[in-house]
């Protein structure tokens, strides 16, 4: 069964998609104030022309995407193993069978935190794509995760 990503993931993003804004316009705005500064008439045009286009870049995803992009993102755990499933534009469903996971983490990063979400890691077997990370899932539900998906008889597979 399907199951959706924690609806504060939406919030999480956003509070990141913020905080890369408002990175870029500082820097945006030093560099607009040294090419005014030094007198550059063409710097300070191409500037902000190029600023502008990245800023409302930004802005849309910061405010819109987020939401957009959640709709799109579940998983499904069952006996076999997990299903991610996400992307709106390129949709990507991954499946990582029981039998391939070598260890879990969960993590949270300062902002995960203070919305009470975490990122469940999968570490599988092998080198190209060795591990699965899924974002936004509540905290205890990534550990909950992480349990289920330990071997159930005891034994790992070596």
């Amino acid at each position: 069964m399907r199951e959706s990503l924690d609806p504060r993931y939406v919030e999480c993003e956003r509070l990141s998609g913020w905080i890369a804004l408002a990175a870029f316009l500082s820097g945006w705005m030093i560099a607009m104030a040294i090419a005014w500064l030094s007198g550059s008439a063409g710097w300070l045009g191409g500037l902000l022309a190029g600023g502008s286009v990245v800023a409302a870049l930004l802005l849309w995803s910061a405010t819109l995407w987020p939401a957009i992009s959640y709709r799109h993102a579940w998983f499904a755990l069952d006996d076999h193993g997990i299903e991610i499933g996400r992307g709106v534009v390129f949709r990507r469903v991954t499946l990582v069978p029981r039998s391939r996971v070598q260890h879990t983490d969960v993590t949270q990063g300062p902002i995960e935190r203070r919305f009470g979400l975490g990122t469940l890691v999968i570490h599988t077997a092998g080198t190209e794509h060795a591990s699965v990370g899924l974002p936004g899932l509540a905290r205890e539900r990534a550990m909950a995760l992480r349990d289920a998906l330990l071997p159930r008889d005891g034994n790992d597979a070596v």
